[in-house]
């Protein structure tokens, strides 16, 4: 079997590899194996040095990296670069904190002395999306291999020059060979890894439907497991919001990487009485936003990463249109490359697909409510909960209205970004887990008790 990277924009092939095969598979898992007694007895100060040169290489050859992520899914560069450096400021945060975060904790009892140690478990296996190739790949290894496991890598299938090219970034910071590796590699052999109770653990971000999947796996050879599904993100509109900061604010978290990302905005919810004019906002500054050539550094949207996604978001917008929805679109039209224009569906309706299911790709439904009750109804009212935006200048008001809302992440007054101090997950189908900060630090590890007595 080849795997193709294929350039969204030129729709040309940049890489061509050959996928490992299960038996292959089995030959580097045995190494990994191997790797990790030398890993796991090394100290977290040890293993966070080799993470600091982890970042150094990174902002050496950000540009390298970020023109690498461009030309394989059609991120715009200029947010290429940006992904480059949080991956890089993930690991100082944890070369700074991971072993505070991973310290023995004492706890009184009647014994001589009674603790917590955190322990690692093993191989780990990541399953990770295209949409963001270095900065998702990074946020379930570095504080994987901090805890002193071994990770292995199953990259989604378009984005192997990436998955190649973050093993290189590891073994050039110095981490023994083995410790981190790519595996090149198809979804089924990666089942087949996991049904063969191969690995110790495994973090997936991906579909639902990939999700249960390895759910069911990993719970038949009782497996630990972190996963991060995607959402449908609330963005609620109040009547006493700062209408044109909301709408600016808006824009970008509805299209960045070209609407692409798990906690884009997906669903705007406004109060009747401003609906209007956050619509006429949006617009205007919908109307700023270049389409283009997704290696220029101006440009704000590229392709989609994928040719058979236009179909999907095509399908979306025509169910919009048979239930009465009139989409307008914005942006230049490309004859070559992947593209599909920035759309707005004013006067969205919950029985269209546009609100009911994920939409990954630049399209922004609006939905009128009358109150905040019915604006925490439907926002609700998705089987995903992963984050969600309120926006509002009472922020008491705000802050009760996020106890409301069944998802993992709310920002109040802004856009849900993920962040290396802040624990990462969803609730619902969304995922069981968390990244990022000591909670994702810890979902690998053996929280082992010892109780000491005379």
């Amino acid at each position: 079997m080849k795997i193709k990277s294929i350039d969204p924009y030129t729709e040309e092939v940049n890489w061509t590899y050959d996928a490992l095969s299960f038996g292959d598979c089995e030959d580097q898992i045995e190494k990994s194996r191997a790797a990790f007694l030398k890993w796991g007895s090394l100290s977290v100060k040890e293993r966070t040095a080799y993470i600091s040169r982890v970042a150094e290489i990174l902002r050496q050859n950000r540009r390298i990296y970020a023109g690498i992520i461009t030309k394989e899914m059609g991120k715009p560069v200029r947010q290429s670069l940006a992904e480059i450096e949080k991956c890089a400021w993930l690991c100082d945060y944890y070369a700074e904190n991971a072993a505070g975060f991973l310290e023995d904790e004492l706890v009184e009892t009647e014994a001589e002395k009674s603790y917590v140690t955190f322990e690692p478990l093993g191989v780990i296996l990541g399953i990770m999306p295209w949409n963001f190739p270095f900065w998702q790949t990074f946020r379930f290894a570095v504080p994987t291999l901090i805890a002193g496991n071994v990770c292995l890598l199953k990259h989604a299938s378009n984005v192997p020059g990436s998955a190649l090219e973050i093993e290189k970034v590891f073994t050039g910071a110095g981490l023994p060979q083995d410790v981190f590796k790519s595996l090149l590699i198809d979804s089924r052999t990666a089942m087949e890894i996991i049904d063969e109770d191969l690995v110790d653990g495994i973090s997936l971000t991906g579909s639902v439907r990939a999700g249960s999947e390895i759910g069911e796996l990993a719970g038949r050879t009782i497996k630990p497991f972190v996963l991060e599904l995607g959402g449908s993100d609330p963005f609620i509109v109040l009547e006493d919001a700062d209408i044109d900061r909301a709408a600016e604010v808006g824009v970008r978290a509805r299209f960045i990487n070209t609407g692409q990302s798990c906690i884009a905005a997906k669903r705007f919810i406004v109060v009747e009485d401003v609906v209007v004019d956050f619509i006429e906002a949006f617009e205007l500054h919908m109307q700023e936003l270049k389409v283009g050539d997704p290696m220029d550094e101006e440009t704000d949207i590229g392709p989609v990463a994928k040719k058979e996604f236009i179909d999907s978001l095509e399908r979306v917008l025509k169910d919009a249109k048979k239930k009465g929805a009139e989409p307008r679109v914005y942006g230049e039209e490309h004859k070559k490359g992947f593209f599909f224009r920035p759309t707005i569906v004013p006067a969205a309706s919950t029985d269209m697909k546009v609100l009911n299911m994920e939409v990954f790709g630049p399209i922004a439904p609006v939905v009128m409510v009358k109150d905040e009750d019915e604006a925490v109804k439907i926002a609700n009212s998705t089987d995903f909960g992963l984050g969600a935006e309120i926006w509002s200048a009472d922020l008491k008001r705000a802050e009760h209205l996020a106890k409301r809302i069944k998802s993992g992440f709310v920002t109040i007054n802004g856009r849900v970004k993920s962040d290396p101090r802040l624990p990462f997950g969803g609730v619902k189908k969304s995922g069981i887990g968390r990244e990022l900060s000591h909670y994702g630090l810890k979902e690998f590890v053996n929280i082992k008790t010892v109780v000491i007595n005379k």
